[in-house]
């Protein structure tokens, strides 16, 4: 009658060895540093690469707004052969005398403005808080791409100590069924004892699994992140590393004003003050100076050669004046306004949402510090009681309904310390974007 039953946990007594020699599987990652992955995101990921080259275009912006301020110069060569008909004095269609010589010109011309009421100016203060901005936004993303690197590092190691608690929830597993077995052979215990225990044992299994998968889910998730061409990993060695030093929130609070996100929206509302300003000039009139010298000749060498051109010098002072342009400058002026009040807008917001995520971030350290000293006690506590109830058990003052009660109370004691530690880690990551600089 029992005999099924008995083969089966024959069978399965074999596979926790098996499992328990097996090594961690990251599909071949190459351990890295959390500092070496990081610099290395900042490096290669899009995000990063992104943020430079707006940087750079915004370079490019000052460097064409500069060179708006200087004055325009233009060469020109060319020549002319005239053939066919034309008019005569009188009128008359006549065919031109054959052949007709080529005729040679030369140019030079060069233009200044001279008044443009301010807007080139405006456009060079843009032009500099643009670069500012794209340099605040850099920084934004480089401490985005950290903060990713970070929650994706911090599950792979949150994924090793649940697979650490894992392997210690299949060695007790183990022990537990070879004991269930054994008392149930002896007849002090019922059928049912070992089949609980090869359930426990198949859940075991199960959260081992599960863990291994979750590192190697993390593991490819920070390979892409960094950009790497072959599979990358965390360190062992880091998952220990966890630092429960208090934050200084005073200093932190007084610095969110020189976050990167705030500074960005900053120089975005000096943007739009300069854009604004510029676009007013357009009720302003425009002088313009241009100098120019041309020749005209039949010197193939262009007056090179000892046959001069004739050469004419020509000034001209330009003055315009819209009066009107069918409404353009008012509507650049309307939404040059409505920009500015949209940035107004946008610092205002950043401010407060740098405030209420450094609150929320603050608050999440401090409950996360105190999870973690509960429940490593929890855990302390947890083992003890199952230590006890595991030799109550063997003496036969306990049911298996006891012991894997205080297992199962175990696992999660282990589970929630796990979550405390990789809530903590997360938490100190979002406050390092936010004020854009790594805490002591």
């Amino acid at each position: 009658m029992y005999l099924a039953p008995l083969r089966a946990l024959c069978a399965l007594l074999v596979v926790p060895a098996v499992l328990a020699a097996q090594t961690p599987d990251t599909l071949g990652g190459r351990p890295m540093s959390l500092r070496d992955a990081v610099a290395q995101a900042q490096d290669y990921s899009l995000l990063a690469v992104t943020a430079r080259g707006q940087v750079r275009t915004a370079e490019s912006g000052v460097r064409s707004a500069k060179g708006a301020l200087l004055p325009s110069l233009s060469l020109s060569l060319g020549q002319v052969n005239q053939s066919g008909d034309r008019l005569d004095t009188q009128g008359r269609l006549v065919p031109y005398a054959a052949p007709q010589p080529w005729t040679y010109s030369t140019g030079l011309a060069s233009t200044l403005n001279l008044f443009d009421g301010g807007r080139r100016l405006s456009d060079l203060r843009r032009a500099h808080f643009d670069v500012s901005s794209a340099e605040a936004n850099e920084i934004t993303q480089r401490f985005n791409v950290a903060l990713q690197v970070k929650t994706q590092y911090y599950s792979i190691l949150a994924a090793r100590e649940a697979e650490g608690a894992a392997l210690a929830q299949l060695q007790q597993a183990q022990e537990q069924l070879k004991t269930s077995i054994a008392r149930t052979r002896a007849g002090v215990a019922t059928l049912s004892d070992s089949l609980r225990s090869v359930i426990a044992l198949g859940n075991a299994r199960l959260a081992l699994i599960t863990a291994r998968n979750n590192v190697r889910i993390a593991s490819a998730a920070l390979t892409r992140l960094i950009g790497s061409a072959t599979p990358v990993t965390a360190l062992p060695s880091d998952t220990l590393d966890l630092d429960l030093a208090s934050v200084d929130s005073v200093s932190l609070a007084a610095s969110l004003d020189q976050g990167p996100a705030v500074r960005q929206a900053q120089t975005q509302l000096e943007s739009a003050h300069a854009v604004a300003r510029s676009s007013r000039t357009a009720y302003l009139p425009s002088v313009d100076l241009t100098l120019s010298r041309s020749g005209n000749g039949y010197s193939q060498a262009y007056g090179l050669n000892g046959q001069p051109l004739a050469y004419t010098n020509n000034v001209s002072l330009r003055l315009s004046y819209a009066l009107f342009n069918n409404y353009a400058r008012e509507d650049a002026v309307t939404r040059a306004s409505v920009n500015e009040d949209l940035a107004d807008a946008g610092l205002r917001d950043a401010r407060l949402a740098a405030q209420q995520t450094f609150v929320q971030q603050l608050g999440a350290i401090r409950t996360a510090q105190q999870r973690i000293v509960i429940q490593q006690a929890s855990v302390d506590a947890a083992k003890e009681d199952l230590r006890v109830q595991q030799q109550r058990y063997a003496l036969g003052a306990s049911t298996l309904l006891d012991v894997l009660t205080s297992q199962s109370t175990l696992d999660g004691a282990r589970s929630a310390l796990i979550q405390a530690r990789q809530d903590f880690r997360v938490a100190r990551a979002q406050l390092e974007a936010l004020v854009g600089h790594d805490l002591p």
